[in-house]
């Protein structure tokens, strides 16, 4: 897969994405993505493309989520795709590594939600972009996770109970694009 690659599954995402803040944070990938032939690299220092994954149980009732140590918030699975310009294979690896996850599975090769948002400064860091892609997962709640160095806890969380988790909208709006 190349970035031209993933430009068309996002041009394919624009049709699907809900309107309003999803679908123009979608717009600003397009000419992000051609001024920053490096946006898959975490050195594009302006900002890159991230993967993540919206994990669900099969009931579609739960969602898997991490408690990100560096940002202490709960969020989806993800991160850096490091050069990959599989964004799904890399979303797979992110769970993988941040969950201990093995059996987790695509619903779909589409993306299932974008979302665009400003990464804090840290030491060695500045202040920068994240363009994430999201793609939806399934995966069995009884298979044994493990918590990564990222992340402070990882938990299958009722889709009826995020809000006690996190109010962001970005979560709130994959919630409503599972029911």
């Amino acid at each position: 897969m190349t970035l031209a690659d993933t430009v068309a599954l996002l041009r394919r995402h624009a049709a699907r994405a809900e309107p309003g803040h999803e679908a123009a944070m979608l717009a600003e990938y397009f000419p992000f993505i051609a001024a920053h032939p490096d946006c898959l690299h975490r050195t594009c220092l302006e900002g890159h493309l991230t993967a993540s994954a919206w994990v669900v149980d099969a009931a579609r009732s739960r969602v898997l989520l991490t408690h990100h140590r560096k940002l202490d918030r709960w969020l989806q699975l993800g991160g850096h795709v490091d050069g990959e310009a599989d964004l799904l294979a890399a979303a797979l690896r992110e769970v993988r590594e941040e969950s201990g996850l093995r059996r987790a599975r695509p619903v779909s090769v589409e993306i299932f939600d974008v979302d665009r948002h400003r990464i804090p400064a840290r030491k060695t860091e500045p202040e920068h972009w994240h363009f994430d892609v999201r793609f939806l997962l399934e995966a069995d709640p009884a298979e044994t996770l493990t918590v990564s160095d990222e992340s402070h806890d990882v938990a299958w969380v009722p889709l009826a109970e995020l809000g006690r988790y996190s109010p962001e909208e970005s979560l709130a709006r994959m919630v409503r694009k599972t029911g």
